[in-house]
């Protein structure tokens, strides 16, 4: 069964960091694109950042350009998410998803294209 776990949330003050991972059991990474896609209370869940099967190409939202960095290490079947500069507007549970169609072409932050996600790691952004 393919299952996505996230991890790495938690509280953090404005201009803090976090780390999220996102861990594949069932099936092996290196074929899927990644995205981490996000939702606050009362609002659309988003696209924030995604990277390429072989990690050659990434993705960001215009809002954490600059600030967030996705990786992934395809050896430890494992995506992260480093967050810097954190806001409060970053606050929402986080998910990591996987495109399951054919590599190779560009990361898509569109949420209709993923398959597969996990349940999500709260992040909460505040003083």
């Amino acid at each position: 069964q393919l299952q996505l776990v996230e991890s790495g949330g938690g509280l953090v003050q404005p201009g803090g960091s976090l780390r999220l991972s996102c861990a594949a059991s069932g099936f092996t990474l290196d074929y899927y694109a990644i995205g981490w896609f996000r939702q606050a209370p009362g609002k659309e869940r988003e696209g924030v950042s995604c990277i390429s099967n072989s990690g050659g190409n990434t993705h960001y939202a215009d809002s954490v350009k600059g600030r967030f960095t996705i990786s992934r290490d395809n050896a430890k079947n494992t995506v992260y998410l480093q967050m810097n500069s954190l806001k409060p507007e970053d606050t929402a549970i986080y998910y990591c998803a996987a495109d399951p169609r054919p590599p190779g072409g560009w990361p898509t932050l569109r949420v209709t294209e993923y398959a597969y996600w996990g349940q999500g790691t709260q992040v909460t952004v505040s003083s």
